[in-house]
């Protein structure tokens, strides 16, 4: 089986991905660089350069310490947030920014996840560029392989453009290195057709998802795509696609674009399709991929999640920022005997794994005591009941847990890949698709469609209870449950905005905000790099 992050290969193209900025100097100091007309010489120099954007894709897909597509998409929603905790985590007040809706086009929260998706659609078009001028044959690769490889970087930057659509909404679209120099603005729609006409003409010439293919592009991560297009076509197109999209999701139910291990089916349990030997799970369809007994590169998420202490919980070799949390009204959006709520958070009196009647201990406001996890963002040290961003301490909210690296001594150690798509993204589509047609009102295969995922969230016993009903399941109420279900995996803003609730709700310490919000501002310095862009409303121009 081959890991992406195994292999990978830079072939000195990075002067060639400043296009996507619009830079009018690109002269620039190569310290190695190999010529792509003498490099591609066999099969697998060819593959390294398809696997490059592969290489990049942690940066902005997941939640690896960088101003990222993920922490947009998170804190400036309505589960997740970085508050400031006693002297930790203000940070020139980025976080409270980003929860309050107040964020400005200056800021690197706004441009980093520009420049990362920008810079991995650079690595597509610049291997695709360097393919016209490469004799296949020569190489030992079919025509058939060759039309594989150029459909997964297409594919692949049709991914980055949906991202960028989603976020920025009006965003330039540039397929060849360089040209235009300063391209304009293309409008959503026009993002969405090129997205829609990129998967469409590309997704059946890759080939159908099997463990050999574990973390590339292939039918099922395209089929998965074209489904999340589809579901939001109304929001990025404004035109609905809801019978595009229960097609789609159909075909990949039916096993027809491949599985992992299998024909896809859901796991059973709630730890299978997270954790370290989670390229054995039944139900994902599209990952980035991590082998850290192989290679000194993991998926970094505890940066972000993990309290100054946190390795002695897992006895691992990793702490962190003490940043992210759970908000207190997204914690209370789980029932009790949800064991989602107590399998994939952190709460409580918290011991050390090596040796667990050891308690684990605090370092700040806590120093020396026991860290005991609370849902409440307060000073309660110092009796205070105020509940803001900046009220916090160092045990405030419940913690990240659905991820789960294991223990130093394990075989697979923190070789947990981050998923990207899975069958209940599949299940869940299908079902607000057919909601959508009904009027917003459940139909029996979309209540069973969520059923059948939700069962595994309770205890036998509470499973009929808990089932939903037609009468039951509600567009609000799949909403809250999609928070329930999804929750740390970088879908929620995109939800919330689907359902028209992104800028009119409130939540913890949010109140509801301009329409205007739905999208983020075109970072500053590339309106003022590129005079052909034109601003999203709502922000400034210049």
């Amino acid at each position: 089986m081959t890991r992406l992050h195994k292999s990978y290969f830079f072939a000195g193209v990075l002067t060639l991905l400043l296009s996507t900025n619009s830079c009018t100097n690109l002269d620039e100091t190569l310290y190695s660089q190999i010529d792509a007309n003498k490099f591609y010489n066999n099969r697998q120099e060819i593959l390294s350069g398809v696997l490059r954007p592969y290489t990049h894709a942690n940066a902005w897909m997941a939640p690896t310490a960088q101003n990222s597509y993920w922490r947009l998409n998170e804190l400036s929603a309505d589960q997740l947030a970085w508050p400031q905790k006693g002297r930790h985590g203000y940070d020139d007040a980025q976080w409270i920014r980003l929860h309050g809706h107040s964020w400005v086009y200056t800021e690197n929260d706004v441009w980093d996840p520009w420049s990362l998706i920008f810079t991995g659609i650079g690595f597509c078009n610049s291997t695709l560029g360097d393919f016209e001028r490469v004799d296949f044959a020569k190489a030992g690769v079919s025509e058939q392989e060759k039309a594989a490889f150029v459909a997964e970087l297409k594919v692949f930057r049709a991914y980055h453009y949906m991202k960028l659509m989603d976020l920025y909404g009006n965003v330039p679209i540039v397929t060849v290195v360089g040209q235009p120099l300063s391209p304009p603005t293309a409008p959503r729609a026009e993002v969405f057709a090129f997205v829609e006409k990129e998967l469409k003409e590309n997704v059946d010439l890759l080939p159908n998802l099997s463990k050999a293919l574990i973390g590339r592009l292939t039918k099922a991560a395209g089929y998965s795509m074209l489904a999340e297009l589809y579901l939001n076509a109304q929001v990025w197109s404004g035109t609905p696609r809801w019978d595009d999209c229960i097609a789609v999701c159909d075909k990949i139910s039916k096993g027809e674009t491949g599985g992992l291990n299998g024909i896809p089916t859901l796991d059973t349990d709630l730890l299978s399709t997270y954790n370290n030997t989670n390229d054995n799970s039944k139900e994902a369809l599209f990952q980035l991929t991590y082998d850290y007994q192989a290679t000194p590169t993991r998926c970094g998420w505890n940066s972000d999640f993990y309290h100054f202490a946190q390795r002695l919980i897992y006895d691992g070799d990793a702490n962190g920022n003490n940043g992210v949390v759970v908000i207190p009204s997204a914690y209370d959006v789980f029932k009790d005997n949800d064991l989602r709520k107590s399998t994939w958070m952190l709460i409580g009196p918290q011991f050390q794994a090596a040796d667990p009647t050891k308690p684990v201990l605090g370092t700040e406001e806590y120093r020396d005591k026991q860290l005991v996890f609370v849902k409440e963002i307060r000073r309660a040290s110092e009796n205070k009941t105020s509940s803001t961003m900046i009220d916090g301490e160092e045990n405030s909210g419940a913690r990240f847990n659905k991820y789960r690296p294991g223990r130093q001594s394990e075989a697979k150690y923190w070789s947990n890949d981050w998923i990207l798509y899975r069958l209940t993204d599949i299940y869940f589509y299908k079902a607000e698709a057919l909601m959508r047609k009904n009027g917003g009102s459940a139909v029996p295969e979309a209540v069973q469609l969520i059923n059948d995922v939700r069962k595994r969230a309770f205890r036998p016993a509470d499973v009929a209870k808990e089932a939903y009903t037609a009468a039951t399941l509600t567009l609000p109420e799949l909403l809250a449950e999609r928070s329930r279900e999804f929750i740390f995996e970088g879908k929620r803003r995109t939800d919330m905005v689907r359902f028209g609730a992104f800028t009119t709700a409130s939540w913890w310490d949010h109140q509801p905000t301009d329409k205007t919000k739905e999208l983020f501002p075109i970072p500053q310095r590339q309106l003022a790099a590129n005079p052909n862009l034109v601003q999203n409303p709502g922000y400034p121009a210049k």
